[in-house]
């Protein structure tokens, strides 16, 4: 049995004797006339209502207690007792009941009978039309006494929509709106005969029209291409490029003839983000320019290579990857805070069947940002001189191996020594075949790792450096070097 409208009154049973019209003659009244009898409680069901046939609608049935709108029952149902339109004599609306004296005897009235259940809620029915029937015309009455016209009709009216909807500073929508007028799609064409190139994005960096995207977005023009800057309002303004990093992979780009209101994105700080941390990603993923997507911070300090797994071409990162959608177009866009405060820039995402860097594969929720306090030393410098600056040890490391450190090789590029002489790590006494296992606090696994972790730091800084010698550990005090300039 369906307990779907469990407590919903039921038509009334048309097998089922009906009520009485007159109820029972009451035993002889006394002298003095008492009080009417107080009215009772309405009977009640003593079991859910009956389902409903097959056929009949599926909609909710309104319950038959409350009162309903004039025009349903303005007219008392012709099925009521006698007996209720005889309260109303003397005009409409009809009068409410007396109250009765208190210990005044009152009429019996006869048990209805316990098996006659359809009987039983035809009057229950009954009862609450009637009940309707009133409720409805006094609704009526006093309606056509206030607009003094008798036969005009009520209407409901529903509740207004708010005039305005304003959406509260932090979340998705207003962080990216208000983002959305900074980012920019930057289409970049070769200078060959065929024109190669590709979209990227970036972001509003300073009022002078300075662009930040990365690198692999806007190598292709870098040598005599072209360049162009679309804002979310659909206007396109021709850009030139003004310094590129490579092993960062951060570039700068300027506007030319750049609008008189562009709006510099806020910068965050990536070393207070915390893993958990809401993102919100901005860009033109395959061309689709102003999409927005949502993740967390998933990882800090991720040691990410990406380019073209050659080795010499990569780019190497301690990223911050995040599970919010980036896939190829979203790159050189802004990773944003849940305030709206740019925390890194998009540049890699790793995909089930291409490994790292950015290639045709769609986003698998693994995606990886420059740490935006990289990136803004690395813009700064490009603004200024136009060439980036590396931090750099003065030893080459094997890039293969993984698991247990950086290995110092046996040699450089080019036959050279592994160690610098007079470099940063020959004065700190290291060797050729040290293994590095940490830098500072950063546990070291392999080459790009400790590339990374150096890449995050400025020239001139002051770092200890563990390592494994012949079986024993020991520790080093290196102070970096610089070196300008991709190699």
């Amino acid at each position: 049995m369906s307990t779907e409208n469990e407590g919903t009154a039921v038509p009334a049973d048309q097998t089922a004797p009906s009520a009485p019209a007159t109820p029972p003659t009451p035993p002889a009244p006394p002298a003095t006339p008492p009080a009417a009898a107080p009215a009772g409680p309405a009977p009640q069901a003593d079991r859910p209502a009956a389902e409903p046939p097959a056929d009949a609608p599926t909609e909710p049935v309104t319950a038959v207690q409350e009162p309903v709108p004039a025009a349903a029952h303005a007219t008392p149902s012709p099925a009521a007792p006698a007996t209720a339109h005889a309260a109303g004599a003397g005009g409409w609306p009809p009068a409410p009941p007396a109250t009765p004296a208190w210990g005044v005897p009152q009429p019996y009235a006869p048990e209805p009978p316990r098996k006659r259940t359809g009987g039983l809620v035809a009057a229950v029915l009954v009862a609450a039309l009637v009940a309707g029937g009133v409720g409805g015309g006094i609704g009526y009455w006093a309606a056509s006494q206030r607009d003094g016209d008798s036969t005009s009709s009520t209407t409901v009216a529903s509740g207004e929509a708010p005039s305005s909807f304003k959406r509260d500073p932090g979340t998705v929508a207003a962080v990216a709106a208000k983002a959305l007028p900074s980012v920019v799609t930057i289409t970049a064409k070769s200078g060959g005969a065929d024109g190669e190139g590709g979209t990227g994005t970036g972001f509003v960096y300073d009022k002078e029209g300075h662009i930040v995207t990365n690198n692999h977005v806007v190598a292709s023009a870098a040598d005599g291409g072209t360049l162009s800057a679309t804002f979310s309002n659909g206007k396109t303004y021709d850009a030139e490029v003004v310094g590129r990093a490579q092993g960062y992979d951060v570039a700068v780009i300027k506007l030319k003839n750049a609008p008189s209101d562009l709006t510099p994105l806020p910068l965050g700080d990536s070393e207070k983000v915390a893993v958990g941390d809401s993102t919100i990603a901005i860009g033109a993923p395959f061309g689709l320019s102003n999409t927005v997507t949502t993740g967390i911070i998933s990882a800090k300090n991720r040691p990410v290579a990406s380019g073209d797994g050659s080795g010499g071409k990569n780019s190497y990162m301690s990223a911050l990857q995040t599970d919010a959608s980036i896939n190829p177009g979203n790159s050189g866009g802004p990773l944003l805070d849940a305030s709206g405060a740019v925390i890194g820039i998009n540049s890699a995402i790793q995909s089930a069947s291409s490994g790292y860097g950015q290639s045709q594969a769609g986003s698998i929720g693994l995606g990886f940002a420059i740490p935006v306090n990289q990136a803004k030393n690395v813009a700064e410098q490009l603004i200024r001189t136009g060439k980036p600056v590396y931090p750099v040890i003065g030893a080459t490391v094997n890039m293969q191996e993984k698991g247990e450190g950086a290995t110092i090789a046996d040699q450089g590029s080019g036959g050279t020594a592994a160690v610098t002489p007079n470099g940063p790590a020959a004065k700190a006494g290291l060797r050729a075949g040290d293994t590095i296992t940490a830098f500072d606090d950063r546990q070291i696994d392999s080459g790009p790792t400790l590339i990374s972790e150096i890449w995050t730091h400025k020239p001139g800084d002051t770092v200890k450096i563990t390592y494994v010698r012949g079986g024993k550990t020991a520790t080093a005090t290196v102070t970096l070097g610089e070196r300008t300039g991709d190699s």
